[in-house]
């Protein structure tokens, strides 16, 4: 299985230990939420220089506060700190109460914004002059894109009609949250796989991140779950995808169990369509390392496999 973890830590030197654990014990990716360190991405260029093969990817940078040209020129920076292939860009437009709220950017055409957005960014990363004057964005290049050294798949936080279609059609994918088995195969993975083939592009990838954790006690590991998901539940985007899967909240969402029942629910996930995997384990009961430490024993016994 290609499985990736959450990556973080609170300090450069953690973000680093963590990449260097990870990539000596098999996984295949870490995925950084935009607050890392405060922006991920420094952390992630020195991961990546002290590390040889695992994928860094965000997910995800929001798109409103940073233009496509500046982002693509981030991304080409780090490739070139790392000095070797496996940074990933997952970008999305995020949520309302943040854009408008914290921001202060309006978010009125969200989908709109961010297909504006991925055609610009992905065509400064291609090497290609840009020009464009569109309804939200507007970038004229100029010979100001810097290419990177390695190619940087763009992955969208797709998850309604639109955004599939452009993450297929345009950029390499789709990076999930909170989307179930039955949510990626009639849903996620026709409309992306159909968007990939009109336009005549490889087929995406489909990361599926979900909550973690292995636990005798299902009942308990999903009221666990409420401290770390309740914040989804109050989210427009994830109350749909939600939906589409057949989840009444986040925590009913989320993969628990003991260890046959959540490595089933894995390959579930596969089988429904996605091609790799980001377990974001959370810990149950009162000994948290105990229980960290069983849910990634059986990520790491999988992922060997």
């Amino acid at each position: 299985m290609r499985i990736g973890l959450t990556g973080g830590g609170t300090t450069v030197d953690r973000v680093v230990r963590q990449a260097k654990e990870a990539e000596a014990d098999g996984f295949t990716s870490l995925w950084y939420a935009s607050v890392v360190t405060g922006d991920p991405l420094v952390a992630m260029a020195i991961a990546g220089r002290e590390t040889s093969r695992i994928e860094l990817g965000t997910a995800v940078l929001q798109t409103y506060p940073c233009h496509p040209l500046l982002q693509a020129n981030r991304a080409a920076s780090v490739v070139d700190a790392m000095g070797r292939a496996g940074f990933t860009l997952g970008i999305g437009p995020s949520h309302e109460p943040l854009i408008r709220g914290v921001f202060g950017y309006s978010y009125d055409f969200p989908g709109r914004s961010t297909e504006e957005y991925v055609q610009i960014l992905t065509g400064v990363m291609s090497g290609a002059p840009v020009d464009v004057d569109g309804e939200d964005w507007v970038a004229h290049t100029g010979g100001r894109g810097v290419t990177p050294a390695h190619p940087v798949p763009v992955l969208v936080s797709a998850l309604g009609p639109r955004l599939l279609r452009v993450a297929g059609a345009v950029a390499d994918g789709t990076v999930l949250w909170m989307a179930s088995a039955k949510a990626i195969e009639s849903h996620v993975a026709p409309k992306i796989r159909a968007a990939a083939a009109e336009a005549g592009r490889a087929a995406p990838r489909i990361v599926a991140g979900m909550p973690v954790a292995v636990h005798d006690d299902e009942a308990e590991a999903r009221s666990a779950a409420v401290t770390y998901s309740s914040a989804y539940a109050r989210m427009a985007n994830y109350q749909r995808i939600l939906a589409i899967g057949g989840s009444a909240s986040p925590a009913d969402a989320a993969i628990v169990g003991d260890e046959a029942s959540v490595r089933a629910q894995l390959q579930s996930l596969l089988d429904a369509g996605a091609t790799d995997l980001w377990a974001a384990a959370f810990p149950v009961g009162e000994d948290r390392k105990a229980s960290l430490r069983r849910t990634n024993d059986l990520l790491r016994e999988l992922v060997s496999r």
